[in-house]
């Protein structure tokens, strides 16, 4: 699983560089507004929505010419977003609350999010008959060796009255599925992406989604952001943005094959197959039960902060309405 969560390990850094400003906003020769997305880690189907707005001409639409990049390394794009290195992100809500609740916190919002429900989960091979976290005990668990990460593997297995000091925790070799069977027993990863093309790849996998475990983990992951002196200052762009990719995710929602057309067009070295398969799982999870696409809830943001809190992973907690607003999604 992508290490999602080295922004703990950053943020003194970042926050020396806060006050450094991107270039000013700049308008095309065609008089397009450009600003930049940075994403969270390689395009993949969470990020389709973005790219059926730029294909389809939503961006341009708005007024908008995105330029569209990638974290470098040890960045993320809540502390590149927070230092003005781009307007908007695709970050997750432990980031923002990280960056919220720091000493000296870090001005982004979550502004919409890309899922309803947190779609990853704990993935083992079934010859290793791992059904409970009960079966944890005794085995290895790789992953990315975040303070996070550890924390909710103690409080599910605390939950299913399972020893945690009985699972030996080692980072990922980044071999993916290969390992498992092979010195590992379980990982962490995302059901419509990596699981379902280990899938096809030919595993024989057992899943069991973290949401299923205990509600608190039924965060938002992913989502977008962007940095609070853009909603002071720029409400407008910021409308206009998130409009945009609403359009991109709407469509992508009803029209699974084609946008999943658009993304090959940016990955055209991925398997359309799996592409197709992977973008019909997630276009059902993008609006999933809310009443529209990228809407929050007060509830999900306070009881994934609670468990931060209790954790030990943040000092105090925050209130929702300081981490998101959904003012620019209606």
């Amino acid at each position: 699983m992508k290490n999602k969560l080295k922004i703990g390990w950053v943020l003194t850094t970042l926050l020396v560089g806060t006050s450094a400003c991107a270039s000013p906003q700049t308008e095309t020769d065609n008089g397009l507004k450009e600003v930049t997305l940075i994403l969270d880690y390689l395009p993949n189907t969470n990020h389709t929505g973005i790219y059926v707005a730029e294909k389809n001409g939503y961006f341009e639409e708005a007024g908008l010419s995105v330029n569209i990049i990638e974290p470098g390394d040890n960045e993320t794009s809540a502390t590149l977003v927070a230092a003005n290195r781009g307007e908007f992100g695709v970050s997750y809500q432990e980031d923002v609350t990280y960056a919220r609740c720091a000493k000296e916190p870090l001005p982004i919002r979550a502004i919409a999010t890309i899922m309803q429900h947190n779609t990853s989960g704990f993935v083992s091979l079934k010859s290793a008959n791992i059904q409970t976290v009960k079966d944890f005990e005794g085995k290895v668990y790789a992953g990315w060796q975040a303070p996070s990460e550890e924390a909710v593997i103690q409080s599910v297995m605390k939950k299913g009255n399972a020893d945690f000091s009985q699972l030996t925790m080692v980072g990922a070799d980044g071999s993916g599925f290969a390992a498992l069977g092979n010195g590992v027993d379980l990982q962490w990863d995302f059901e419509g992406w990596a699981v379902l093309k280990g899938r096809l790849d030919g595993y024989d996998l057992n899943y069991m989604p973290l949401k299923d475990l205990d509600e608190r983990l039924d965060y938002y992951t992913p989502l977008f952001i962007t940095n609070e002196n853009m909603i002071k200052n720029d409400p407008q762009t910021v409308k206009a943005f998130v409009q945009a990719v609403k359009k991109g995710y709407e469509y992508a929602a009803v029209n699974p094959e084609e946008a999943a057309k658009i993304l090959h067009e940016v990955l055209p070295d991925s398997d359309f197959e799996f592409l197709k398969q992977s973008q019909a799982f997630v276009s059902h999870e993008y609006q999933a039960d809310a009443d529209t696409w990228g809407l929050m809830r007060d509830e999900v943001w306070d009881r994934y902060t609670q468990f931060m809190q209790e954790a030990g992973l943040i000092e105090q907690m925050i209130p929702a309405e300081q981490q998101y607003t959904n003012e620019f999604i209606r």
